[in-house]
């Protein structure tokens, strides 16, 4: 899925105006991308054009209690994995470059 910032955000100085991003992604509908920093955060999706809505074939996909979209590449699907990533456990942040890469050579 390839998403594009619409416009200007002085509350996400990290993302960059008609710059076009991978989404590695969704939680609770919000957008979870590299962002110009190189760091994987959550962006609320209304900030974003839909350039291509395909969505990667191993993506685990789940709904919440109130309909919001969950959806991850298997190996970034578990529960507390981000915390682990951002904790610098090197066995998260392993598996989430390897799946980024895969889905960053697949979008290419």
């Amino acid at each position: 899925m390839i998403v594009q910032l619409t416009e200007p955000r002085a509350d996400y100085p990290e993302l960059s105006t008609g710059q076009t991003y991978c989404v590695i992604g969704i939680e609770a509908n919000d957008y979870r991308l590299l962002n110009d920093r190189g760091r994987p955060y959550l962006y609320p999706a209304e900030l974003f054009a839909i350039i291509d809505a395909d969505e990667p074939d191993d993506w685990v996909l789940s709904t919440g209690d109130d309909g919001e979209r969950y959806a991850y590449p298997a190996a970034l699907n578990q529960a507390g994995f981000f915390e682990d990533f951002f904790e610098g456990q090197s066995e998260a942040i392993a598996a989430f470059w390897r799946s980024v890469n895969q889905q960053l050579s697949r979008a290419a």
